[in-house]
């Protein structure tokens, strides 16, 4: 074996070290947490867990929380396309300010997002006055958790796509513009095809995101049992009431539907490494 070989090598020690201190890290940190939540959730029982899962205010809050990803996701993909696009096929002026704002919502608090809109919708917030004249009512109804959500779930798809975009160029799309394909032709049948997978990702990032989003949602709900108690809030306010066991329960199922994201993406990763193995054998 050449001296550069086993230079290349890493060190035995060093290797088993690190993957030992990045299990054990894993472990304490996120699956026994995750563990817990699911002994905690069936320690009493399939009965209990199903009785506190099926109760009206939990299933209003399971529906609340498909409805708010169900309206935010979809918004946040075609700002995340029209945004990558633009970013990564077009200069104009402001485009690293549109960059930077993209990524604001990751340095922001949720909570702080959450009170920027009380400050701008609540009754004394600016366009407050306004709204009670046309008797609008944003904060403490859906509308309000689904501007929170799609703010704080905003960067995910097009922070997937831009890099993507800005590596592949512009070369497929001019050479269909040169075979007299038009701008929304050549988006659907060149552009979104090529960042599919990626696409896919930021949209099961954002759903997952968007389904376990509390803090914005917290200050613009009211946290109405029913109405606008999402999930994460609907569990929070178990778990004051000390009925840990229905908190627990509905969290299992929060849960659950992260665990069903994070598979799907594996899935998908799976299959695009499939794919592209395929294309280079070509």
């Amino acid at each position: 074996m050449s001296a550069k070989s086993i230079a290349r090598r890493d060190p035995p020690l060093l290797a088993g070290s690190l993957i030992v201190l990045a299990v054990a890290y894993m472990a304490f940190v996120l699956l026994l947490p995750l563990a817990t939540v699911f002994y905690q959730a069936l320690t009493k029982g399939i009965a209990p867990y199903l009785a506190a899962l099926t109760q009206p205010d939990a299933i209003s809050a399971i529906q609340l929380t498909l409805l708010v990803a169900a309206i935010a996701v979809p918004l946040n993909t075609i700002f995340g396309l029209a945004a990558a696009w633009a970013i990564a096929k077009f200069e104009f002026w402001g485009k690293s300010a549109l960059i930077t704002v993209i990524d604001l919502p990751f340095s922001i608090s949720p909570v702080i997002i959450g009170l920027m809109f009380v400050l701008l919708y609540g009754s004394n917030g600016w366009f407050g006055p306004w709204l009670l004249d046309h008797n609008i009512q944003i904060i403490f109804t859906v509308t309000a958790l689904v501007l929170a959500t799609t703010l704080v779930t905003l960067p995910f798809v097009a922070r997937e796509l831009i890099p993507l975009m800005q590596a592949q160029g512009a070369d497929e799309e001019a050479a269909a513009a040169t075979l007299g394909a038009g701008a929304w032709r050549t988006f659907f049948l060149v552009t979104v095809p090529n960042v599919r997978w990626a696409l896919m990702y930021g949209v099961l990032l954002c759903t997952a995101r968007a389904m376990g989003e509390f803090g914005a949602v917290a200050v613009v709900s009211g946290l109405i049992r029913g109405q606008t108690a999402t999930m994460p809030l609907y569990i929070n306010i178990l778990y004051n009431e000390y009925n840990a066991g229905a908190a627990f329960a509905l969290a299992s199922l929060l849960a659950l539907f992260a665990l069903v994201t994070l598979a799907i993406k594996t899935l998908l990763e799976a299959r695009h490494d499939v794919v592209s193995s395929d294309q280079r054998l070509r």
